[in-house]
């Protein structure tokens, strides 16, 4: 996760970049490279927070203009999988007015089994994202997730996995409802 951050950062030096993760191990390395000096690679831009995307908004509320859940696994896997409400709420919450969510996920059968939903293929995943839209996003795109998709936004981890070549993703773009 770190070093997808700091690649965001690195690309949008006019963006603050935030990653969260409850697993401050997971983040250490990248977040010791962001707070360098500028002149020595440091990145200003990014700053990473011990939280799980269950805690959100904290004093996020309103100020989100994209949150990316890549490849999430555990908890946060079964809430994007069920569609939780709760998550769901709390990213609303973050979210400015024409937010964005991007979701690249990958199951296997033991993910899909644990969280009780199958993501095997295109018809799954459409119907993944029409939950999504029922609680309260409109869905702009749902698709199988290309390795650029999966350079683009994740760590190292997609290549590792073998995301799309030996295991598919599924990519999802939500964005806040303009009721």
């Amino acid at each position: 996760m770190g070093q997808a951050v700091l690649r965001r950062a690195r690309m949008h030096p006019g963006q603050l970049v935030i990653g969260i993760d409850p697993d401050a191990r997971a983040m250490v390395d990248s977040s010791r490279r962001a707070s360098a000096k500028p002149e020595k690679n440091g990145l200003p831009n990014a700053m990473f927070l011990i939280a799980s995307a269950e805690d959100l908004p904290g004093p996020l509320v309103s100020l989100v203009d994209e949150v990316t859940i890549a490849l999430p696994w555990g908890s946060l896997l079964k809430s994007v999988l069920t569609a939780d409400e709760r998550l769901l709420a709390k990213l609303h919450q973050s979210l400015k007015v024409r937010g964005e969510v991007e979701i690249l996920v990958s199951t296997t059968e033991r993910d899909a089994a644990a969280a009780g939903i199958t993501l095997a293929n295109a018809a799954d995943a459409q119907h993944l994202g029409c939950r999504l839209e029922s609680a309260g996003f409109q869905l702009a795109d749902c698709r199988q997730a290309t390795e650029s998709d999966v350079n683009r936004l994740s760590s190292g981890w997609g290549k590792r996995l073998g995301i799309p070549e030996r295991r598919p993703a599924w990519l999802f773009r939500l964005r806040q409802r303009r009721d």
